[in-house]
């Protein structure tokens, strides 16, 4: 089985313009992502549609390739990518610019989904703790996941799912394990182009879930376990709050 990763990556950014160039601790946050994932893929590559971001990539001796200005989505992406630069791989592994703090037991996580040709396309999820509180399981920025027992997605939500019957919500986390998604990403080449055909779905439409179009559709998930918290940049307070709590300002 044949791995490749490939990291989107957009200057444009209404929140965080050109956040993939933004300074961590004197490397650029793309930079960080790619040593991260280094550790454990030979094979990665940056997509990105900006010649900043393709100039910083190759300064610093990384892969990078040009990828259209269009695409309404990361997935989008690294298909365009995979296209370019797939070498025969068999499983492309979308992670996400903005989290340099990807660890290398998740991306382990996500390639050992594919134990067999039924798996199509594979995510990551981390139960929610008690002690992260109600506030943390009502947050609608963190979308929620439903597991089957063959360990398959069966729906993403950015309500709480599922509801807790004859129970007051502060009972909810005792009751049940709620699981947060992780959105990293990793299919097989071939449902990769596959599902970059697909029209946007009236249940992503609803939750503003690009996954639930392939749930949609008749494409199963397989799920993979992380208890590793992430820590997504959206933001330039955000870019502060993690140099401070990994003390790198």
């Amino acid at each position: 089985m044949k791995f490749i990763g490939i990291i989107p990556a957009r200057y444009a950014s209404t929140r965080f313009p050109g956040k993939p160039l933004a300074d961590m601790a004197g490397k650029p946050m793309i930079q960080r992502v790619y040593e991260q994932v280094k550790l454990v893929l030979d094979d990665v590559w940056v997509a990105t549609d900006d010649e900043r971001i393709f100039n910083v990539v190759e300064a610093f001796g990384g892969n990078v390739v040009m990828t259209s200005p269009d695409h309404q989505s990361g997935t989008d992406r690294c298909y365009e990518a995979c296209q370019k630069v797939g070498n025969n791989c068999n499983v492309v592994i979308n992670i996400q610019g903005d989290e340099p703090f990807i660890q290398p037991a998740q991306i382990e996580a996500l390639k050992a989904c594919f134990t067999g040709d039924e798996v199509q396309i594979a995510t990551l999820v981390k139960p929610f703790r008690k002690e992260d509180g109600f506030d943390a399981l009502f947050n609608p920025n963190s979308p929620k996941v439903v597991i089957n027992k063959m360990q398959e997605a069966v729906y993403f939500s950015r309500s709480i799912v599922p509801y807790i019957r004859n129970a007051h919500h502060t009972e909810w986390l005792d009751r049940h394990t709620f699981y947060k998604h992780i959105g990293m990403y990793a299919y097989r080449v071939d449902v990769l182009g596959e599902i970059t055909r697909l029209d946007v779905s009236s249940l992503e439409k609803a939750e503003s879930l690009e996954q639930l179009r392939w749930i949609e559709n008749g494409y199963k998930i397989k799920v993979g376990f992380t208890d590793i918290e992430t820590i997504g940049i959206d933001t330039p307070d955000d870019m502060d709050k993690a140099l401070q709590l990994l003390n790198l300002k």
